[in-house]
């Protein structure tokens, strides 16, 4: 991985561990509807104007239930579950629990393909749950009045995330900035009728409006950019990585900016889910480059 793609990679986790502290400003003021009209809406808009500029067409006649598909699974249904938990849980709770989403992948992979999943796989299994257990037994958010309802919408999100990522390893290939950019456009369509049933709890304010817009430009449709980049040129294994990463910067911003309580379970917690994440994807760090710094050092004096 070049020197340009490492720092993409740490600025996409850092922009999508950003994510879980905007939704915390805005859900509880714009509901879980409104907000995520507001963040898909933006997103397809602003993806739009990137198509129009490179000329990128979407082909709806031919890609229109690839992108219902892609949209209900890996954008509107999460994207509203992820609002509705983020108006009771910390920034940092959202982010290590979204930490499980290859883990659900892997356990839809291999129903949907029938294969046995190997023992490393249960053992990645078993520590991402004690991960999830001990972060929300020690969370003194998690004893709040419907905590519980919102962990297993988190959780629901993730499952959701690990559907789409089954599904796109089985569907028609289709080129990865008209995946972002339709599907962005589908959920745009597909989260419309919620608004009519869940209107917005209070007054949006511009600081409320910017974090909206924040989640729309800069955490979907900017950080698609990045990950498809990234897929493009070193792969889509090594751009996984960005699942061992987001959830310190979740932490990290919940820390500095909504002055979130971080304890010692919130780092075992992440460490433990990471681990068993890392366990269930088989993902072995490429080292060479450290090897080669070392070498280097050891020959100068």
């Amino acid at each position: 991985m070049s020197t340009a793609n490492l720092l993409r990679l740490f600025l996409l986790a850092a922009i999508w561990g950003g994510s879980f502290m905007f939704m915390r400003i805005a859900a509880p003021v714009l509901g879980p509807a409104v907000l995520i009209q507001y963040r898909v809406l933006f997103a397809a808009l602003f993806l739009g104007a990137i198509a129009l500029l490179l000329k990128k067409p979407l082909h709806w006649r031919a890609h229109w239930k690839h992108y219902l598909m892609l949209g209900l699974f890996n954008s509107a249904l999460p994207f509203l579950l992820f609002a509705f938990a983020a108006r009771t849980l910390s920034a940092s709770v959202l982010a290590v629990l979204n930490a499980t989403t290859p883990i659900w992948g892997a356990l839809i992979g291999a129903v949907w393909s029938r294969h046995m999943v190997s023992a490393r796989v249960v053992a990645g299994l078993l520590l991402g749950v004690s991960g999830v257990a001990l972060l929300v037994g020690f969370d003194h958010v998690s004893a709040q009045p419907g905590a519980g309802l919102a962990i297993a919408a988190v959780l629901s999100a993730s499952f959701c995330y690990g559907i789409a990522s089954t599904y796109t390893r089985t569907a028609a290939s289709v080129e990865p900035f008209a995946n972002a950019h339709g599907s962005m456009w589908a959920s745009t369509l597909l989260v419309m009728p919620a608004l009519a049933f869940f209107p917005a709890p209070g007054q949006a304010t511009a600081g409320i409006m910017a974090a909206a817009l924040a989640l729309g430009v800069v955490c979907s449709g900017i950080a698609y950019l990045l990950y498809f980049r990234l897929i493009q040129d070193v792969g889509a294994t090594s751009a996984l990585t960005v699942t061992f990463i987001s959830p310190l910067f979740g932490i990290l911003w919940g820390t500095l900016f909504l002055k979130e309580i971080v304890g010692w379970y919130t780092f075992a917690g992440a460490a433990i889910v990471i681990l068993g994440t890392a366990l269930v994807t088989g993902f072995k760090p490429d080292l060479g480059w450290l090897k080669r710094l070392v070498r280097g050092g050891a020959g100068t004096a």
